[in-house]
């Protein structure tokens, strides 16, 4: 009886197991090991000369390839497959597409979001993909950067709360289960916090600043076992993130005893040689990442050469690259792909890929995700309905009506799916992007949900833009193509006149704006907040005709509405809400539903505003500019419902407190309409005199409470006075003795919130 190998021993343990391999390891294949290159192009090179260890971006028929040529090597080591499954199996037909992670944001809803990573890495695991570049735990604080929809807002606390959810469902009950996948938190840290909203610029964060507002949701998913992180593409100080030791070598491998993997993002190793100019050559750069503690170099080719010429020259020691390449193997071990390389399942996919399960909750998902801006009675239509059998309204308190869905986003399958997602550009294998039929749209959500007897009619109105090549070159110096630039349209006086005419022949009109797929992600920054094209010119003419006006705002992130929208009779913030999002849509503004969504980010009134997050540090001349408030239009926790929720009697049980108390407080919550809510209950803390600079207040906690019509309930707030630290000007994040009040209200905004003092010995 022949005795397996060492490594491929399962019932050795798995340390034991990674030594023996490193041992039998020529150093190309150590060096292959810590590569991750696209396959875009082909796999059998990848595999065969250079030794990846793991590939991205490959179509279905590539992943099964790989995987058959990986398994024919000397050694056999399984590849680790990775892919950009953002908010559903991006860049697979089929796949259940759900809210950006914006979108699941605005529901408040954590376990909702975990939900929606289970279903999600269900689908991703049958198809041969291991690893997914998510979530995103940037802050979104300019509003012109183009990755905003990728984020879960402007707060660190919400943030953390719904990223911890998402790696929960991703890497389930353990990476053994064959339905898990590697969470990896991006981009650390600070890839947010650019210049002028600019992609990938220089991020100006002092260390204070870093721990204050951007590191805590990473520590957060470290300690809690979020497996990789991904590098943000900035410097910070002069200092390219994949090589800045002290972020990732004091802070996240030292003071949080990190252990997991981290993975470049695209080419950053590549980018110190060719863009940000601070190595020579890749020798050096290879040099420095590897020093720096990164495992995973992707889609730098030339680290492979520069490594092995590294070594050579005795700027690397092999073991240096044995302690990633260990880190890499690792993984494979945990994730069971020794013994079962789980390659692409069809049986499974046909059973789980879009499945009615993960259809039922990606439309949770976006009904809660919406949030009601403004109204002024017209939500719901006709006093709202109720589901009859075939899914429309019915009851309700008026004869047949007609609505006219107008705008460039009514009918755009695109658009309401957002980025990573089929025709967003990244995967040339799904150049149409997801099937028709799987999507919703708002048009296809009014045709199939109004009343019977019920008109709907429909008309363009405007276009957006066209796009053009970039006249810097089609291709970035890495090969890599460049997003075409922008041409914003021309309002088109015949499309506005047959919307006038459309929606004069209407009882109300529903107007669907916002952005387009080819103003989102990477690269794709903008220099305006406002509507583009012809959409403020087809607002104002649709507002002059006085037909009841609800404007749908479909978008990647907060827009600048213009003044015509100020007298709308209802304003839905909807941000790219998924294959279902047209009809949550229509069922809210049906009443089929109830309106939940609280808003994860605040909406500025002006581009100029920037930054408009609620939590700034206190201090600044006066509280507008000359010319303008700096007051937001929509603020951070803002969202209506189709009834009154009042609170009162906010008492705390002790004002007096030490460290280790909790602070408890009730705080009573009515609901004085005739329709049933969920109320999102928010706590804020403000510590009245710190000893550093801090924000005037901080999210600390929060609660959805349902209530029915006229229903009456006390809630129990209980917070850790633990939980009340700002960071001192030594960057200790700490609790100061002194006064502080708790906020417990309906929003950020201080008018909705209730006040009540304690103090902290």
């Amino acid at each position: 009886m022949n005795t397996p190998l060492p490594y491929l021993d399962p019932s050795l343990a798995i340390a034991e197991r990674v030594t023996d391999l490193i041992g039998r390891m020529t150093l190309p294949e150590k060096v292959g090991q810590m590569l991750q290159l696209t396959a875009r192009y082909g796999v059998s090179p990848l595999i065969e000369e250079m030794h990846v260890g793991s590939i991205l971006h490959a179509s279905p028929d590539r992943v099964v390839e790989a995987a058959e040529l990986a398994g024919q090597t000397r050694l056999g080591i399984p590849l680790l497959v990775a892919e950009d499954c953002i908010h559903g199996h991006s860049f697979f037909e089929g796949a259940t597409i759900y809210p950006t992670q914006l979108g699941m944001a605005a529901t408040w809803n954590a376990e909702l979001v975990e939900r929606v990573a289970r279903a999600t890495a269900v689908e991703v695991a049958a198809t041969g993909i291991h690893w997914t570049f998510s979530p995103v735990l940037c802050i979104g604080r300019d509003l012109r950067w183009g990755r905003i929809s990728e984020t879960f807002g402007e707060d660190p606390f919400l943030i953390g709360e719904l990223a911890s959810a998402m790696v929960r469902g991703y890497q389930g009950d353990g990476l053994a289960d064959p339905t898990a996948i590697l969470a990896c938190a991006k981009h650390f840290a600070g890839y947010s916090e650019t210049q002028g909203g600019r992609d990938a610029s220089e991020a100006d964060i002092s260390r204070r600043k870093l721990r204050s507002w951007f590191l805590p949701p990473f520590e957060r998913v470290a300690r809690e076992g979020c497996r990789t992180f991904m590098l943000g593409y900035q410097s910070m100080d002069g200092v390219p993130i994949t090589i800045n030791n002290w972020l990732l070598g004091e802070v996240l491998r030292g003071e949080w005893g990190y252990t997991g993997t981290l993975v470049t993002d695209w080419d950053n190793v590549g980018r110190m040689v060719w863009e940000q100019h601070v190595c020579a050559d890749y020798t050096e750069a290879a040099t420095a990442a590897v020093k720096a503690g990164n495992d995973m170099v992707m889609t730098t080719p030339g680290f492979f050469e520069g490594a092995l010429d590294a070594v050579a020259k005795g700027l690397l020691e092999e073991k240096e690259i044995d302690g990633a390449v260990r880190r890499i193997l690792t993984l494979k071990f945990e994730l069971g792909l020794f013994e079962n390389p789980r390659r692409p399942d069809r049986a499974r996919q046909a059973e789980v890929i879009g499945s009615a399960e993960h259809a039922a909750i990606n439309l949770e998902v976006a009904r809660q995700s919406l949030v009601l801006l403004r109204n002024d009675g017209t939500l719901p239509l006709s006093g709202g309905f109720t589901a009859g059998p075939d899914g429309r309204g019915t009851g309700g308190d008026a004869a047949p009506r007609t609505i006219a869905i107008i705008g460039p986003n009514a009918d755009d399958p695109h658009t309401q799916l957002g980025d990573w997602a089929g025709a967003s550009g990244q995967a040339e294998w799904l150049p149409e992007g997801h099937p028709r039929h799987m999507i919703q749209t708002v048009l296809d959500g009014f045709r199939d949900h109004v009343p019977a007897g019920w008109t709907v009619t429909h008309a363009r109105g405007a276009d957006i833009l066209s796009t053009g090549p970039d006249p810097e070159g089609e291709f970035f110096p890495d090969g890599q193509p460049r997003p075409h630039v922008i041409q914003p349209a021309q309002p088109d006086q015949g499309l506005i006149a047959n919307a006038v005419t459309t929606a004069l022949a209407a009882d109300y009109v529903v107007a669907v704006v916002g952005d387009c797929i080819e103003l989102v992600g990477e690269g794709k920054s903008t220099a305006t907040l406002e509507l583009i094209g012809g959409q403020v010119a087809l607002l104002d003419a649709l507002a002059a005709t006085g037909k009841p006006l609800v404007v749908v705002l479909i978008s990647s992130k907060p827009l600048v509405l213009p003044p015509s929208t100020h007298g709308a009779a209802a304003i839905v913030y909807a941000a790219n809400p998924g294959m279902r999002g047209g009809r949550a849509i229509a069922e809210l503004a049906l009443g089929l539903i109830e309106p939940v969504g609280r808003l994860p980010i605040s909406f500025a009134r002006h581009a100029g505003q920037q930054p408009t997050y609620y939590n700034q540090i206190r201090g600044q001349h006066g509280t507008r500019y000359a010319d303008l408030t700096q007051v937001p239009a929509f603020a951070f926790g803002e969202g209506k419902s189709y009834t009154t929720i009042e609170y009162a009697d906010l008492r705390l049980a002790t004002a007096a407190l030490a460290t280790g108390d909790t602070v408890s407080a009730q705080v009573t919550l009515r609901n004085t309409g005739t329709r049933p809510a969920v109320e999102t209950v928010q706590v804020y803390v403000s510590d009245t005199v710190t000893s550093a600079t801090w924000a005037e207040k901080e999210l600390k906690a929060y609660r959805q409470v349902p209530l029915a019509p006229g229903e009456t309930r006390v809630l129990e707030i209980d917070l850790p006075v633990a939980d009340c630290t700002f960071v001192n000007a030594a960057g200790e994040r700490v609790v100061e003795a002194g006064a502080f009040e708790l906020l417990v209200g309906a929003s950020s905004r201080d008018e909705d919130l209730l006040r009540v003092g304690f103090t902290v010995a």
